[in-house]
């Protein structure tokens, strides 16, 4: 690790994060350089260095990896697993609707536990189960056995999403957090786009059953590198990460490491290594989780907008993705493999995307800055009381989004006329710049706003948009049923538009929102420190 992070006199206002203190009128920092300067600046926000915590992040975005891929490597298979358990069409899509409930159900509990009790111990939990459930999948006899396990295995990867937001938050600050969320989106996006490839590949050659035993070979993989490796982040438990974490909170590599310095101590580095884990074992406290906490972040205003407009936004995606098979077979005659290439267009958008408002979300967080005075240090948390953070995250949301809006409308209408298929996939790889790159400045500000709460935060984000993704899966092929995919591509794409308000409502009211939800907090606080 790092050095620890440099002193620094420190205060609490309007959020959880550490702050910036203005200089005394009577000081002047120009005779007094060096002390003004130790004074003034926060501390350091992470002791982890800059490979370091991408290491960390990308390690965590490929976690995240899970939940996504498990849904969509699914899509080629549907029409396959139908023939072979002879049910209908409608009760495997069950499963696709299923699978989603879970997936914003789960988190919940894991997003709690980790904001408690550290990220190592949930993702441990989270892949024990999901490995269960994919060789439990992958001999499943019948449909109801599918159903029940394709539920498991939900419950298993779902929360690898929060949790790797839940990391972000740990290491990275409010200046620089569009980078690392581009960066972890990649990944991400990889899921649901090489996920129908693969798929569709395994399920052509293989067989379906075969898709399931790739997933417990990955996931096994995975856990082994995660318990071999991966630290320990949640800064409950190791602080700025310059804290030794306690013994069951250590990878095999920080065991080993650990051993081998005792065998070579060296005095110094011996007793500020046993300093550090005592102060990492006096600082944790396990705390049960709070498995309501996040369906009560949806009750607050500022949340529970932004959350619910972010929801109906990815309820587009999962149109797209679970509308693809049935219109790609019914209207271009296409195969199971082929059904899984036409994906790629939204995974090359989704990257774009990433890296794309990655760097402007950070750059238009320091134009807020420069414009109210602000000192803007990437490796120190900035005070966001009174910082319109609302807005400078969603003035990079709104042109992304109506991206989505329009190209969601052309797609459908281009599928239905049954245009070349250039046309659809150009512009599913619009779709993906825009859905995915409003996610992205979305998800940013939820953790700007939640800064002592990232699992947890995200945790509510996965139950919105996942329930509201289920509904719109198990009803989008029924509209176009009924009315055609252009209208039904019309009606969800004009969502977005009629929404827009609401988020201009978040971006005006946002800073009074949080001041009121402050002050409100810290009367709950001192009536209970009075009884």
């Amino acid at each position: 690790m790092s050095a620890a992070p440099t002193p620094a006199s420190d205060r609490h206002h309007g959020t959880d994060e550490k702050v910036q203190d203005q200089p005394h009128p009577d000081q002047d920092p120009e005779k007094h350089p060096d002390s003004a300067s130790i004074e003034n600046t926060p501390p350091v926000y992470s002791a982890f260095t800059l490979w370091q915590k991408r290491a960390i992040v990308l390690a965590a975005a490929t976690t995240a990896l899970f939940s996504p891929m498990t849904a969509q490597i699914y899509f080629p298979a549907l029409p396959a697993i139908s023939r072979d358990l002879g049910v209908s069409t409608s009760k495997i899509n069950l499963t696709v609707t299923t699978y989603m409930i879970l997936q914003g159900i789960t988190p919940m509990f894991i997003g709690s536990l980790a904001d408690s009790g550290g990220r190592r111990p949930a993702y441990l939990i989270c892949f024990t189960i999901y490995i269960a459930a994919n060789i439990g999948l992958a001999l499943a006899p019948n449909y109801a056995a599918l159903l029940a396990l394709r539920c498991l295995q939900s419950a298993g990867s779902a929360s690898t999403v929060s949790l790797c937001y839940a990391v972000v938050a740990d290491v990275v600050t409010s200046a620089e957090r569009g980078q690392y969320i581009g960066l972890m989106a990649v990944p991400v996006v990889l899921g649901p786009a090489l996920g129908p490839v693969i798929g569709g590949l395994l399920s052509q050659y293989l067989g379906w059953r075969s898709i399931f035993w790739f997933l417990t070979i990955f996931g096994a993989i995975t856990t082994i590198l995660v318990l071999a490796f991966y630290p320990e982040t949640c800064r409950h438990i190791v602080g700025d990460g310059s804290l030794t974490p306690p013994l069951a909170y250590r990878s095999l590599w920080q065991i080993l490491k650990s051993r081998r310095s005792r065998t070579t101590p060296s005095g110094p580095d011996l007793t500020q290594q046993a300093s550090n884990s005592s102060k990492a074992k006096s600082k944790f406290k396990f705390k049960a989780p709070n498995v309501l906490e996040s369906v009560l972040l949806l009750c607050q205003k500022e949340t529970g907008v932004l959350l619910g407009f972010s929801s109906i936004c990815f309820a587009g995606f999962y149109c797209m993705a679970t509308a693809m098979p049935t219109l790609f077979e019914r209207n271009y005659g296409y195969n199971q493999v082929e059904i899984g290439l036409m994906f790629l267009p939204v995974a090359v958008g989704s990257i774009i995307a990433s890296f794309i408002a990655g760097a402007f979300i950070n750059r238009n967080f320091k134009r807020h800055c420069d414009k109210l005075g602000i000192p803007y240090d990437r490796s120190r948390q900035q005070d966001l009381a009174g910082f319109p953070i609302e807005r400078a995250r969603l003035e990079i949301g709104f042109p992304l989004l109506m991206i989505a809006a329009f190209t969601l409308i052309g797609w459908g209408w281009a599928i239905d006329r049954k245009t070349h298929v250039a046309v659809p996939a150009v512009l599913s790889g619009l779709m993906g710049v825009g859905i995915v790159g409003f996610n992205n400045t979305a998800n940013s500000l939820l953790i700007d706003i939640h800064p002592g709460k990232p699992g947890t935060a995200s945790a509510a984000n996965n139950l919105t948009r996942c329930l509201v993704g289920a509904g719109a899966s198990a009803a989008i092929v029924p509209m176009i049923d009924a009315m055609g995919a252009g209208w039904a591509c019309t009606l969800v794409g004009s969502l977005y538009i009629v929404g827009c308000p609401v988020l201009i409502l978040l971006m005006v009211r946002g800073v009074r929102w949080r001041e009121e939800l402050k002050i409100k907090q810290d009367k709950k606080q001192k009536a209970k420190e009075e009884l």
